[in-house]
């Protein structure tokens, strides 16, 4: 396997998948190209025989300087539990602690269980909300009404 950094073309490979990777879930409109364009040298591919087997797509806070932020990460169903998306977490996490971020921030819905269990995994904690939802906190409306959002930190460095 290779990890490597997104180039604009990827998008055009992985735009018919995105859907397909999520079960059917309508997740593409989520990832338009301008990330492929824009975010490449904190966006990763991890490649087998080349063809991708998943991506993160990620950037740097131009609002909070000393923070990075996953926008989306993907990977084949079939490569699920073979240290895939920790590969392109370690590669994000060393690109931006190289650009001076010591904190990675994430969000997700809260009914994506398997997200919420992967990130704690990984050594996020689960930024406290104003409600709970099966025992997660939960930031209501957060994407506009009805649209609540677990947010998720993660401290690269001791302060």
């Amino acid at each position: 396997m290779h990890v490597r950094n997104v180039r604009s073309s990827d998008y055009d490979q992985l735009a018919p998948l995105i859907n397909e990777w999520w079960g059917g879930r309508q997740m593409s409109d989520l990832l338009p190209k301008l990330f492929f364009d824009h975010f490449q040298p904190t966006s990763f591919v991890i490649e087998k025989e080349n063809n991708i087997i998943g991506f993160l797509i990620g950037f740097l806070s131009q609002s909070n300087l000393k923070e990075a932020y996953i926008h989306f990460v993907g990977v084949h169903p079939e490569f699920r539990q073979h240290n895939v998306g920790s590969s392109l977490y370690e590669r994000f996490f060393k690109a931006v602690t190289f650009e001076n971020r010591d904190t990675v921030r994430a969000v997700t819905s809260p009914v994506n269980k398997a997200s919420i269990a992967y990130h704690t995994k990984m050594g996020f904690e689960i930024v406290k909300g104003d409600r709970l939802v099966d025992r997660v906190p939960v930031h209501s409306n957060y994407d506009g009404e009805g649209k609540d959002r677990v947010l998720f930190v993660k401290k690269l460095r001791d302060e």
